[in-house]
């Protein structure tokens, strides 16, 4: 029996959230504020409850980290029905991609570090 190779479709790898960020989006005349679940060069996923998004409407998306406020024009890629959207990004402006860059690098530090356990 022959079996499909298990890859993702994914072209870049996205990185969860390992802090509390959160971003303004505006889709389909809704204003919401949700917290970012996983974060790439390309998009994210965002964690909302609206259930009435398809996937191809368009989205403004406005979030403010360490390294700076980032705004991008986005597109719904799918919907995880009750759970969240994923989003990828269409138009970044170019300081606002370096600062997202920032952001992955800061991120992916981050989740490379090993854990240390201190005893009380």
């Amino acid at each position: 029996m022959l079996r499909k190779p298990s890859y993702s479709r994914r072209a870049l790898t996205r990185l969860s959230a390992t802090e509390d960020i959160w971003v303004c989006w505006r889709c389909n005349g809704r204003d919401d504020i949700s917290q970012v679940m996983d974060i790439s060069i390309d998009g994210m996923f965002i964690e909302t409850r609206h259930a009435e998004l398809k996937q191809g409407m368009p989205a403004k998306l406005d979030f403010l980290v360490q390294e700076g406020r980032i705004k991008a024009d986005a597109v719904v890629r799918h919907v995880k029905g009750g759970n969240g959207l994923g989003l990828r990004f269409l138009v970044v402006a170019e300081e606002d991609r370096q600062r997202l860059k920032a952001l992955l690098s800061r991120l992916r530090s981050c989740q490379s570090r090993p854990h240390v356990f201190r005893a009380l």
